[in-house]
């Protein structure tokens, strides 16, 4: 007999607005106007946010980021060097017509340790991105 599957509860809109507020403070906190993209575990547009003087391309950086780290479930700052000549995932940047973008600021979202979406930043150096949206992950998961 077969165990049946745990429900775990989708991302909200207020989850995403829970995440947005969180990244937007931790870039304010650090100086850094930025974008912020958040994304449902089916890969739909929960929230976008994009401070008034960050540069265009942060809103098109984020949502990639954003989409990457929910497609391979797994923070982009990790899969750096996975697309480098000679990594396991060398090609995968070019092989799929899908916008994923292998620099770091994109954070998937999880609930029981299953996968329920994903943020993505974009403006600031990508260390910085990185860890506006880890801070953003850890405020929600305190919530």
């Amino acid at each position: 007999m077969s165990t049946p599957a745990l429900a775990v509860s989708p991302l909200t809109t207020q989850d995403a607005e829970t995440l947005v507020d969180a990244a937007r403070a931790a870039a304010e906190a650090a100086g850094v106007t930025v974008a912020i993209t958040v994304l449902d575990a089916g890969g739909h547009l929960l929230a976008f946010r994009r401070d008034d003087r960050a540069v265009l391309i942060a809103g098109e950086t984020s949502t990639r980021k954003a989409y990457t780290a929910l497609q391979l479930n797994a923070p982009t700052a990790d899969l750096v060097d996975a697309v480098q000549p000679g990594g396991l995932f060398h090609t995968l940047p070019t092989a799929l017509d899908r916008p994923l973008l292998f620099i770091a600021g994109g954070v998937p979202v999880q609930s029981d340790g299953r996968l329920i979406g994903a943020i993505g930043v974009g403006g600031g150096a990508p260390e910085q991105d990185h860890g506006f949206a880890s801070a953003a992950v850890e405020a929600l998961a305190r919530r």
